[in-house]
């Protein structure tokens, strides 16, 4: 039997072209949105605690543009106390901003400069990422414009803590290298829409940074331009995580293991919490289980203020239906 001797066949290496590739988006989508993106400058009063007198600190972050007529989207914390708000372009020019609104809760805050035609980001829909797709982000890490890292999404559904106590839900996390100055500046996509409102990183952390979503920095970016503030329920009510016990589980029904115990009420405010009593625990809101003070506080939106609201509590052991009518908190 005769056989046929072949060549050995070898796989081409394709790395390169790959690589190229990946180059090619990344440029191109600098090249897209790079002039959307600005450098926020600000001026805060601060009370020197050795002197007890005000002194004006500088401080800087990102932000970019939502809008051809000057809407500019960025962090709360990066505008928090702010006397005086500048904006470059990335033009060059420098422009003074007016703040529209800002939600402590969600660290977002919207700037306005009265300039026109500008080119404008758009928000991608959030509930479509995909962990590990490209992501990019732009800003001004300690003052130096325009700089670009990229990396892909790394995990979906993380929560941060707000400074105002409350979690920020639906967080991107991402290995695209943050560092200060990139607050405000935008997580973007493969075609340059904002997937992301870059917000925090763990400083002894290497790759691990947060941006707050788009589809929630898109929600809260409309409230605040036609409101200024996003609205939300106030039950007034101090209250605390507490474990329940296998027997008030069991005998209640209940879906979740811990509760919310409330160890104050307040009075005379403009919300009904008068069938609350000290000592109750919060087990139910409006036929959603509650098991912590987030639960609680996710329940607490625009919809229930001033609205006839049904609350499962334990009180003395036993599962009891009141009625509460959230006010709006300020």
């Amino acid at each position: 039997m005769q056989t046929i001797d072949t060549p050995p066949q070898f796989i081409q290496h394709t790395d390169h072209e790959l690589l190229d590739a990946y180059s090619k988006t990344i440029t191109g989508v600098v090249g897209g949105i790079a002039e959307s993106v600005v450098h926020i400058e600000v001026a805060k009063k601060i009370a020197d605690r050795r002197t007890r007198q005000e002194r004006v600190t500088q401080g800087s972050g990102s932000g970019f543009i939502i809008s051809s007529d000057g809407f500019i989207v960025t962090n709360h914390h990066v505008i928090e106390g702010a006397g005086d708000i500048k904006v470059s372009l990335a033009d060059g020019r420098k422009v003074t901003a007016e703040l529209k609104g800002s939600d402590r809760s969600t660290d977002i805050a919207v700037l306005k400069i009265y300039e026109n035609s500008l080119k404008a980001l758009s928000f991608a829909n959030s509930d479509q990422l995909q962990v590990g797709q490209i992501a990019i982000a732009i800003g001004n890490p300690l003052g130096l414009q325009h700089t670009v890292t990229a990396g892909v999404v790394s995990a979906l559904g993380r929560t941060l803590r707000a400074s105002d106590g409350r979690l920020i839900d639906d967080v991107i996390q991402t290995d695209a290298s943050l560092n200060p100055g990139n607050s405000g500046g935008p997580l973007v996509n493969s075609v340059g829409q904002v997937i992301g409102v870059n917000t925090a990183m763990i400083p002894t952390a290497h790759g691990i940074c947060f941006a707050v979503s788009g589809n929630i920095a898109a929600y809260v970016t409309g409230k605040l331009i036609m409101q200024g503030r996003v609205k939300r329920g106030y039950l007034g009510l101090a209250g605390q995580l507490v474990n329940l016990t296998e027997r008030m589980i069991a005998a209640n029904r209940l879906e979740k293991r811990t509760g919310v115990y409330i160890s104050e009420i307040e009075a005379d405010i403009p919300a009904y919490n008068t069938e609350l009593h000290t000592g109750d625990i919060i087990v139910g809101f409006n036929d959603h289980p509650i098991g912590s003070v987030d639960d609680l506080h996710k329940q607490l939106n625009e919809q229930t203020i001033g609205h006839r609201v049904a609350v499962q509590v334990l009180r003395g052991g036993h599962k009891t239906t009141i009625t509460v009518i959230p006010g709006e908190m300020r």
